[in-house]
């Protein structure tokens, strides 16, 4: 279980303020405008933007 699809509905790319959605493990989120994964720990998403990972293009 990645996160819970209420909080996924209100969360935002903190940088860009966009939609984000879940990855295909379900152990992150993606900001497709950014092109930034926050993981999720604990169920628990890492929102910061200093700890996000690039996407490869």
């Amino acid at each position: 279980m990645g996160i819970r699809k209420e909080l996924l509905e209100i969360l935002a790319c903190p940088q860009c303020k966009g939609a984000l959605r879940l990855n295909a493990t379900e152990d992150g989120l993606i900001c497709d405008r950014c092109r930034l994964l926050y993981e999720i720990r604990d169920e628990i998403p890492i929102m910061l933007i200093d700890k996000a990972k690039p996407l490869d293009r």
